[in-house]
């Protein structure tokens, strides 16, 4: 592969994984403001499935799921604006420390989100969503990883 081409291939993915982290950190924000939305009547009549048996939220749980909604979206957010700053700046300049943080905040959320999910029986937020998240980040890392080399 040519240096240009490199250097082509090299800034591709990293804007991949600045505009993808500005999408979920989007995604974020609208959970924490309107997580009861028609877009998530899928995913909260699954958890309902799950958790109460029942094919709606129940009534008397909506005010802790607009409750959690919040800090889940913010926490959201701002580990993908985080995200996003990091391979906006460090990543781009091929900072090694921003791949492994990356790496490895997001490895240690992989793992433990998708360990409770399994534990909990909430089987589709591992194949779904923690998988399409996983491989946001992961397809980036591991199409850059010689370009961090000292």
């Amino acid at each position: 592969m040519t240096e240009a081409n490199q250097k082509k291939s090299f800034i591709f993915w990293q804007k991949w994984l600045m505009y993808s982290s500005l999408l979920f950190a989007l995604f974020g924000i609208v959970i924490a403001l309107y997580g009861a939305n028609p877009f998530f009547a899928q995913y909260n009549n699954a958890l309902a499935s799950i958790f109460w048996h029942v094919s709606e939220m129940p009534t008397e749980v909506e005010p802790f799921r607009a409750f959690i909604s919040g800090p889940l979206g913010g926490t959201i957010a701002s580990c993908y604006i985080l995200l996003a700053y990091i391979a906006w700046g460090p990543f781009k300049r091929k900072e090694t420390w921003a791949r492994n943080a990356i790496l490895f905040a997001f490895g240690t959320w992989f793992i433990l989100d998708s360990a409770i999910c399994l534990y909990s029986g909430v089987y589709f937020q591992v194949y779904l969503v923690n998988a399409f998240s996983f491989l946001q980040k992961a397809l980036p890392i591991i199409f850059t990883w010689k370009y961090f080399k000292k």
